[in-house]
């Protein structure tokens, strides 16, 4: 997958530059992970359930729709935030929109082959390159016919699922190395099988494992029966999936600028709602920040991050949170000394090709960052002002914020991308700056 070209006539936002050490309090949006996931579920259960404190942002509202046009009612409560889903019969000959959302893409397939009829998916020109094959291969070893414009077996958007009412379940092998949403989407729809599901992981690497456990995590807590005791392999045995009431945990990665923001700027963010255990892969962000110069607590449920303005360079797998590589690329970028962002190089396959989108972006504005077989290595040098282009990918647009605390005449290429994850980001962004203190 290559990096999209990116348009030259989007709005540009101009990155503001911290003027004073920071003192702000940052209240986060759910996890979209857990929304979506969450929204599956509830769609498939065995009676109503309710969602508190959902993600309300382009990839969530597509899920909605999408379940919408399946056959669930999903309307809100006293609050955007607050979601009763009420389950229906699944219903065929309907449209998918997925944007550019990996959840909605990848996530509803398997749902759609419960339905009885075609549902036809398509998204945004930028989604029309993400792989889906290792999903599609995998329904078509359990008996699902799925066509695309050119015949059988697509690989990519647009395509069509021919539901059937019904999937019979038995043992997939896919190659998960490119997303672990490849395991997600076939577990999520698997209690409602004819037969157990058996699924093997057959490629040489699996990314983003605690996305996996966080599937299996929501399962379980449904009442569905999953063994994971082999590694690399997932059964899950068919049975009913118990409807519940349940509040979605603040998204942790969209968490990490912020509190990143600390060590760029000096002084202290705090993101209130930090549960004290997650399968979220941005649970790693305090210790990660903390090798990069700043200080951490968590005190009843306060996420407090404490940075004096001086980074350090750092050498880090993130091959369970490659969706954190952006922010800390950015972060190692301002940094005293080099950084190895390594086991990231699922990334060329997200809502861009990310590793070279910034090596690219990076460089532009005079820093040294350049790909290597699975990830970045990143140089500091002396940075300018700039277009920092975002190629439709919501987290190249909070990274290059994160940049412009520091570097003045940053200008973020359609900044309004981040609504995908975090509607109103700018916004956010500006209160945050606003609550500062002079440096001591």
């Amino acid at each position: 997958m290559t990096t999209a070209p990116a348009s030259t006539d989007l709005p540009l936002w101009d990155a503001p530059v911290a003027d004073g050490a920071l003192a702000a309090t940052v209240e986060v949006p759910g996890s979209k992970s857990l929304t979506n996931r969450l929204l599956v579920l509830a769609a498939l259960a065995d009676g109503p359930g309710t969602l508190q404190g959902a993600l309300r942002s382009r990839d969530a509202d597509l899920m909605i729709a999408a379940l919408r046009s399946l056959g669930a009612t999903v309307t809100e409560g006293d609050s955007p935030s607050t979601l009763h889903v009420t389950p229906g019969p699944l219903t065929g000959d309907v449209d998918v929109d997925c944007g550019l959302a990996g959840t909605v893409m990848r996530f509803l397939p398997p749902v759609a082959a419960l339905a009885d009829g075609d549902v036809r998916f398509d998204g945004d020109p930028e989604a029309r390159v993400r792989p889906m094959q290792p999903v599609l291969a995998g329904l078509h070893t359990l008996g699902v016919r799925v066509t695309g414009p050119e015949g059988d077996r697509p690989a990519h958007l647009p395509f069509t699922v021919h539901g059937r009412g019904h999937v019979a379940g038995g043992a997939v092998d896919i190659d998960a190395s490119g997303s672990s949403q490849f395991v997600s989407a076939l577990l999520l729809a698997a209690a409602r099988f004819d037969r157990p599901l058996t699924l093997r992981h057959i490629g040489t690497t699996l990314p983003s494992l605690p996305h996996i456990d966080m599937t299996v995590a929501t399962l379980r807590e449904v009442g569905v029966a999953v063994d994971d005791s082999r590694d690399g392999i997932w059964q899950v045995t068919p049975g009913p999936i118990t409807a519940r009431d349940v509040r979605v945990e603040p998204d942790l990665s969209n968490a990490a600028p912020f509190l990143a923001a600390a060590l760029v700027a000096g002084g202290t963010v705090r993101v209130p709602g930090w549960p004290t255990s997650t399968t979220q892969p941005g649970a790693m962000v305090p210790a990660l920040l903390e090798r990069m110069g700043g200080t951490s607590s968590l005190d009843d449920g306060v996420l407090t991050v404490t940075g004096t303005g001086e980074i350090r360079g750092i050498d880090v797998d993130l091959r369970a949170a490659g969706e954190l590589a952006p922010t800390f690329a950015v972060l190692a970028a301002l940094a005293d000394s080099p950084s190895r962002l390594r086991g990231i190089a699922h990334l060329r396959g997200h809502e861009t090709d990310r590793l070279a989108a910034l090596a690219a972006e990076v460089t532009r504005l005079g820093g040294r960052c350049e790909e290597t077989r699975d990830g970045l290595v990143i140089t500091p040098r002396p940075l300018h002002g700039g277009v920092f282009r975002t190629y439709a990918d919501h987290r190249m647009a909070t990274s290059a914020a994160l940049l412009g605390l520091r570097v003045p005449g940053v200008q973020v290429e359609n900044v309004a991308t981040t609504a995908k994850t975090l509607p109103g980001f700018d916004r956010i962004w500006a209160r945050m700056l606003r609550r500062t203190e002079d440096p001591a």
